[in-house]
């Protein structure tokens, strides 16, 4: 069974934010590269545990898969099955900086 994908606002608004930053210079190339990573995101609805997990203290274990230079933070519920998009971040960014997924 598929699992739903479900987008935090904070991940649109990074994906949003990327987009528009890369359009500045090139915007065929910020289309296609929004397009890739909506295509990888994709990739969780039918394996959703691709990406290697690390708890997150009380908040539960997340995972993040990675697409060229920017790591796609998301956690995976069973009940229902669904993927929830929390967060975008480039790599070289800390990942302690990146907020735990809302209860």
């Amino acid at each position: 069974m598929e699992y739903k994908i479900i987008w935090s606002d904070s991940a649109i608004a990074d994906l949003t934010e990327i987009v528009a930053y890369l359009a500045r210079e090139n915007p065929e190339a910020a289309r296609q590269y929004g397009a890739g990573i909506l295509e990888h995101v994709g990739l969780l609805s039918s394996f959703p545990k691709i990406g290697p997990w690390y708890p997150r203290r009380s908040q539960g274990p997340i995972r993040e898969i990675i697409y060229k230079n920017h790591r796609i933070f998301y956690q995976v519920s069973e009940s229902p099955k669904r993927v929830e998009i929390f967060r975008i971040h480039h790599v070289a960014r800390d990942k302690r900086e990146i907020p735990p997924p809302a209860d």
